[in-house]
C-alpha cells in the first residue's frame, strides 16, 4: 500500500512529529515533518503520491489558512487535519475545503492510517487521470486545425453529409477525417470518442 507514496507531515509539536514519523515508517510509509507551513513550502519534495497530515493550529498561519494557500499554489495534495481543538465549524470549513478527513487528538492509530491510505490512494489515481488527461490533449494539439474543428462534430452525432453540408465539405473528405480524428485520439467507438471530447470539454488547463 505504501509502496513509492509519501506522507508529509506540519505540526509545530515535535513529540507529534516524531509519534506521527514512527507510526507511518512503522507501515512502510516514507515520510516528511515540517514544524511550519513555510518550512514545507521552502523544502524539496519528492514527486511521489502522497497527503499532507496537518495540525490546524500553527504559529503564524493556521492549518486552515495554509490549506487555501496550497490551493492558490495548485497543489491538490489530499490534506488530513489533526488537531486537540477542534470544533464543529472548523471542520466544516476544513471538510468543505477539502480535507479528507479532521480528527480529534486523541485519535486511534488505525483512524489515522485509514485516513492516510485513503488520501495516498487519492492522490495516486488524480495523478493518473492527470497523465491520461495529458495524453489525450496532446493527441488533440497534434491533429490538423480541420481535424480539431471535425471533433466535436463527429461526437454529437452528426452523419458525415450533415458534417459536410455544415462546412461546405464532400462526404468523402469528412469520412476520412472521421477515420483520422478516430484513430490519433485512439477511439475503438464512438462511445469512446464522446468520452475523449467530454473529458477535453470538462477539464480545465
Amino acid at each position: 500500500m505504501a509502496e513509492q507514496s509519501i506522507v508529509f507531515i506540519v505540526d509545530d509539536d515535535p513529540s507529534i512529529r516524531a509519534s506521527l514519523e514512527n507510526l507511518l515508517s512503522s507501515e512502510g510509509y516514507v515520510t516528511q515533518a515540517f514544524e511550519s507551513a513555510p518550512a514545507f513550502l521552502n523544502a524539496n519534495r519528492p514527486d511521489l503520491p502522497g497527503c499532507l497530515v496537518l495540525d490546524v493550529r500553527l504559529r503564524g498561519a493556521s492549518g486552515l489558512e495554509f490549506q487555501r494557500e496550497l490551493s492558490r499554489r495548485g497543489l491538490r495534495m489530499p490534506v488530513l487535519f489533526i488537531t486537540g481543538h477542534g470544533d464543529v465549524p472548523m471542520s466544516v470549513a476544513a471538510m468543505k475545503a477539502g480535507a479528507i478527513e479532521f480528527l480529534l487528538k486523541p485519535y486511534r492509530d488505525q483512524d489515522l492510517l485509514d485516513a492516510v491510505h485513503k488520501g495516498v490512494e487519492l492522490d495516486r489515481l488524480r495523478r493518473t487521470r492527470a497523465a491520461e488527461l495529458a495524453e489525450l490533449r496532446a493527441r488533440f494539439a497534434a491533429m490538423t486545425p480541420r481535424e480539431q474543428e471535425l471533433t466535436p462534430l463527429v461526437a454529437s452525432g452528426l452523419l458525415n453529409k450533415q458534417i459536410a453540408a455544415k462546412l461546405e465539405l464532400s462526404e468523402v473528405t469528412v469520412k476520412a477525417h472521421r477515420a483520422q480524428i478516430m484513430q490519433k485520439l485512439r477511439a475503438n467507438s464512438f462511445a469512446d470518442l464522446v468520452r475523449a471530447v467530454d473529458k477535453l470539454a470538462a477539464e480545465p488547463e
